[in-house]
């Protein structure tokens, strides 16, 4: 029972975050591609990164995110536990809920030689006092299995920032799922024959 209030307060502040910030995700008229390339082909949006109109609150939670990013590049699973909150939570694809930055430090255990977990931004909303701020894009994730043969999984993330009393922002929820199948070609319309 311990476990379903906390899996509620996490639904909770997470729909807390996003009455406070407005509609930051994409809407039904939006169109979106799946954040994968194929060989040769042209990003359908440009890299957020590298838009120099970004409001200040944005641009920090895109820095908080490549940073977050580079040092799990380089560090596995144990780099990337030490970016969250005390009390964060981390929602993995089909699997329950971990509770604290511990239980999640125990759980990460991949060393960056053996899995390479990169993402970027797609887009992201610094509440209005500055002190929260959430972010979502893609990610994807590197492994070889028992045969040496790269395994990859792609999918969307969402993290929620927030600025601890040590002026430090750390991640208090990290979620992830993966791409559906058939991504690719979730938005075009069926052929007339």
């Amino acid at each position: 029972m311990r476990g379903n209030r906390a899996v509620v307060g996490v639904i909770t502040a997470f729909l807390l975050v996003f009455s406070l910030f407005g509609a930051g995700l994409p809407t039904r008229g939006q169109v979106l591609g799946t954040g994968v390339l194929q060989p040769g082909a042209q990003a359908d949006v440009p890299n957020p990164l590298a838009d120099t109109t970004l409001k200040p609150g944005k641009a920090l939670l895109f820095e908080l995110e490549a940073k977050f990013a580079k040092a799990t590049a380089e560090g596995g699973g144990k780099a990337f536990a030490t970016w969250f909150a005390e009390d964060g939570v981390s929602l993995g694809n089909g699997e329950a809920a971990v509770h604290g930055r511990d239980a999640i430090a125990r759980k990460a255990t991949w060393l960056a030689k053996d899995y390479q977990l990169t993402w970027t931004p797609t887009d992201g909303v610094m509440s209005p006092s500055g002190d929260m701020g959430y972010t979502w894009g893609h990610y994807e994730g590197r492994s070889r299995d028992g045969d040496g043969n790269v395994k990859v999984t792609a999918g969307r993330y969402l993290t929620i920032w927030r600025k601890e009393m040590d002026g430090n922002w750390r991640v208090m929820l990290d979620a992830s799922n993966d791409e559906p199948a058939g991504a690719a070609n979730c938005c075009k319309l069926p052929s007339v024959p």
